[in-house]
């Protein structure tokens, strides 16, 4: 059995005993019970963004399921038996005229029996990114209905309120300081609790099994620890990719991400002559263009190029030399997310924009937004999101119980001891400044909340030293000399950390 107390030699008749010499705390012991106070300052101050983040995050899983409970009657139609549908021009025109408002922008088409079409159009007044969708019966070419459509993956209003609840919690831009705060530091939280929690002190035979696993028979402090890292540890891959992912269309550090990509050549190649929205003048408000070349043949001429599968036709706008867009719309996996632009006169392609084409980051970028939004598997992925959801929820919620539990009669869990930055030696100090300073101008959310942690560090150190210079007493916490301070260790004693992910 391991123990953190030290066995000193028997004293004999003759030898008298001396004092013991305080031992050394080692380079990587210091810098672990950095990892320990700093955790617990994040654990403490940053977990409930975390926790709403995987509140809301857990209602966005569920909301594709309830989108299609809630808009059933929109989104699905009887499939008649041996009727064909009607012409793509057909439908269109019906839903232009329903609400002659709009402006045509786009159609959305699904090889699936029995999914209605929808047909996008831009109305003054509407929120930004978002269209009305006409909803129209693809055997009977009538209309079912129209509902504000938000966003690329074309969200209908329970699925956009839900979205950006998590998103912004309802409060526009300054509300996406939430998620940006929760995103920038899951991923530190999730590889310090990692960290951590391998480096425990632990019983040579049982080592892997409560690595990976909570320890059987455990109770108190030391159950709840072993549920807080062994689950944090299986959830750790999926919220690094939420992490990640969530980063890259947040508003300060997607900026960054967004330089990076420009300057690596890693942005996602876009299609030439794509026009925009607005005053479309080929194909005005009903199917057939303008210049000769209606839907049905744009979407021939496309298939001819090999696109197939749920499909977007994007109509051209007034600008010269402005084409059709057509783009397949299959997000699920293997992923169909080729392109065309199709001559609006002619009919014939113009150029093709292909996957499999796009750089390796950009590719991974696409494959993780869309992981992260629900679509990249379907039910499957909407499942993991929701796994990754509770996980984190649970963990979060065994993280503050470790911090109850560790309370003196009064009060709260105190942080462990400070001073481990000044034991460093400054060759690891000048390394350790330029990663965090590089990583925290990257992620200034997190560079800005770590300098706050510091400004709170020595506040609470001045209190503290007043405290001990009245009293005499010393400040309360873990000790630092490389001990097995993130949790119980195997002899029984209870002294887990507070830190509440990963």
């Amino acid at each position: 059995m391991t123990s953190n107390v030290e066995l000193q030699p028997e004293a004999g008749p003759s030898t008298p005993s001396t004092p013991s010499t305080p031992r050394t705390p080692s380079t990587w012991a210091t810098l672990r019970s950095l990892l320990l106070r700093l955790h617990f300052y994040a654990g403490l101050l940053v977990a409930p963004f975390l926790l709403v983040a995987a509140v809301t995050g857990l209602l966005y899983a569920a909301s594709f399921q309830l989108e299609q409970v809630v808009h059933a009657h929109e989104l699905t139609v009887p499939v008649p038996e041996g009727q064909q549908k009607v012409p793509l021009a057909q439908q269109i025109t019906a839903a232009t005229a329903a609400h002659p408002e709009g402006t045509l922008g786009a159609v959305r088409t699904f090889d699936e029996p029995g999914q209605t079409t929808r047909v996008l159009l831009d109305v003054p007044g509407l929120a930004e990114s978002t269209r009305l969708a006409v909803f129209v019966d693809p055997y009977t070419g009538q209309v079912r209905g129209a509902l504000e459509s938000y966003g690329s993956s074309g969200a209908l209003p329970v699925r956009t309120w839900i979205s950006q609840l998590h998103r912004h919690l309802h409060l526009g831009e300054p509300g996406r300081v939430y998620s940006e705060m929760a995103a920038s530091w899951l991923w530190l939280v999730g590889l310090g609790g990692l960290v951590l929690w391998l480096t425990r002190r632990r019983r040579a035979g049982q080592r892997l099994r409560r690595v990976v696993a909570p320890e059987r028979g455990a109770r108190g402090l030391r159950r709840t620890l072993s549920w807080h890292g062994s689950v944090g540890l299986w959830a750790l891959i999926g919220l690094l990719a939420l992490s990640a992912t969530g980063l890259t269309w947040s508003k300060y550090a997607g900026a960054n991400v967004d330089v990076l990509q420009t300057s690596f050549g890693w942005s996602t190649p876009s299609m030439p002559s794509s026009g925009g929205h607005g005053d479309h003048a080929a194909g005005g408000h009903g199917g057939g263009g303008t210049q000769g070349v209606d839907a049905d043949q744009v979407v021939r001429a496309a298939a001819g190029s090999g696109l197939s599968g749920p499909l977007e036709v994007v109509w051209p706008s007034s600008e010269p030399g402005s084409s059709y867009v057509v783009k397949e719309m299959d997000r699920l996996w293997p992923q169909r997310n080729d392109q065309v632009a199709v001559d609006p006169t002619t009919g014939q392609v113009t150029a093709e924009l292909r996957f499999d084409d796009f750089p390796v980051v950009a590719k991974l970028i696409r494959w993780g937004i869309d992981g992260h939004m629900g679509v990249l598997f379907g039910l499957a992925n909407q499942i993991l999101l929701a796994v990754l959801a509770v996980a984190l929820i649970s963990v979060i919620v065994w993280g503050y119980r470790m911090w109850w539990l560790r309370r003196p009669t009064r009060g709260f869990g105190a942080p462990y001891r400070r001073g481990g930055l000044r034991r460093l030696p400054l060759v690891v100090i000048l390394p350790l400044a330029a990663v965090v300073i590089a990583v925290g101008v990257f992620l200034p959310l997190l560079g800005i909340s770590l300098l706050a942690f510091l400004v709170i560090d020595v506040v609470l150190a001045r209190i503290a030293a007043s405290r001990a210079g009245r009293s005499g007493a010393d400040e309360p916490g873990a000790d630092e000399s490389g001990a097995d301070e993130s949790g119980a260790d195997e002899s029984g004693a209870d002294r887990s950390g507070a830190g509440v992910s990963g």
